[in-house]
């Protein structure tokens, strides 16, 4: 297969993890047989530098161009950088925003995974996080609360502000369906959360899933009010295999599971469209006090290409390779300096992305 991965370094550490996850992408095409071109496309602060703006028309149309988009890290010291002394449009995270909606990317994939080795950074007991768990939180990313009409008045001398929650029930479907289909590619088993008793939104949103369910008839589905989502994260995380719901709630919802992981230089992330387009990015920033100093864990971004493999281009077994790569690293006992514990061998970036390319054979 030949795969035309448009790739977007970004700011801080960004270029350093972007190059390892490329280095993995090679050794994944060599030994499956694909070809891979690469676009690179400046965006953030290097496009900031270099054009004046954050994202221009050509590099969204390069992005659009491709079958899917690489991203290290976007941004950089906000107290430090010039760029933060830009208009708010102009500055590193408007070009993330911009991107998003030009390629209409409207489903947020987030993983967290509790890795055996990494289990002692788990703040949960250890009688929950020994049994592990492996979830996907999916969030609709472009509706809800935080693209509603918003307001604030004063009425009679008191303050006001209002907030508009809408969805109609096809950003509901639409996202319902991406959220079967990956369903489908794990443990078949989806937990639709919402807050049905309370919210008019909920309710239609809780009526079209199970209208979509109808057509996954593999999938076991269930209903879960978001409180009660929020204290089963971190008393049973286990139970999850894909979490499904509104912008708003997998805001919250995803930072609260990537904190029981303990690591977020471990943590992928995709945001896709209505066809097998995405964008593949780390969940962690772009760390500009230890950039250039070879020491960023490049993992994240490694894992977030290995979701490139399988929800763009349907890739499972090379998927599957790159993430059982991460697994035997870390078992021999290799950690970056974010995740070393006692009587593990410390390495630095490249040499992690070098252990990495060598397990996959």
């Amino acid at each position: 297969m030949r795969l035309n991965i448009a790739c977007i370094e970004g700011d801080g550490i960004g270029p350093e993890i972007v190059t390892e996850a490329k280095k993995i992408l090679d050794k994944v095409a060599s030994v499956y047989g694909h070809e891979i071109t690469y676009t690179n496309i400046l965006m953030g602060g290097a496009s900031i530098d270099v054009h004046g703006v954050p994202l221009t028309e050509d590099a969204v149309a390069a992005a659009k161009a491709a079958d899917a988009v690489l991203m290290g890290s976007i941004g950089g010291d906000t107290t430090t950088s010039p760029w933060y002394k830009l208009p708010p449009n102009l500055r590193p995270e408007a070009g993330l925003l911009a991107i998003r909606k030009a390629l209409n990317l409207f489903a947020n994939l987030r993983p967290a995974v509790l890795y055996d080795e990494l289990a002692d950074a788990c703040p949960l007991k250890k009688e929950i996080s020994s049994a592990g768990f492996d979830m996907m939180i999916m969030r609709e990313l472009t509706g809800g609360l935080y693209f509603g009409e918003r307001h604030t008045t004063e009425e009679n001398g008191v303050r006001k502000a209002v907030d508009t929650l809408t969805y109609d029930e096809n950003e509901i479907r639409r996202i319902t369906i991406k959220g079967f289909e990956i369903a489908m590619k794990r443990k078949k088993k989806v937990t639709s959360v919402d807050k049905a008793n309370v919210l008019d939104s909920s309710r239609l949103w809780r009526k079209v899933v199970e209208e979509v369910a109808a057509d996954y008839p593999e999938v076991t589905l269930e209903h879960m009010l978001v409180d009660n989502c929020a204290m089963q994260l971190v008393k049973n995380p286990g139970q999850f295999d894909v979490i499904l719901t509104e912008n708003m709630f997998g805001d919250i919802l995803s930072d609260e599971a990537s904190m029981v992981t303990g690591s977020i230089g471990m943590l992928a992330s995709a945001s896709l469209n209505d066809t097998k387009f995405g964008l593949y990015e780390p969940s962690h920033g772009s760390a500009p006090d230890i950039a250039g100093k070879g020491i960023a864990n490049p993992i994240a971004t490694i894992l977030s290409a290995a979701m490139m493999l399988r929800f763009s281009f349907d890739l499972d077994r090379e998927a599957d390779a790159v993430e059982r790569a991460v697994k035997n690293v870390l078992k021999k006992g290799y950690r970056t300096i974010d995740i070393m514990s006692e009587g593990c061998t410390q390495v630095g970036c490249k040499e992690m992305g070098d252990l990495l390319t060598d397990e996959i054979n």
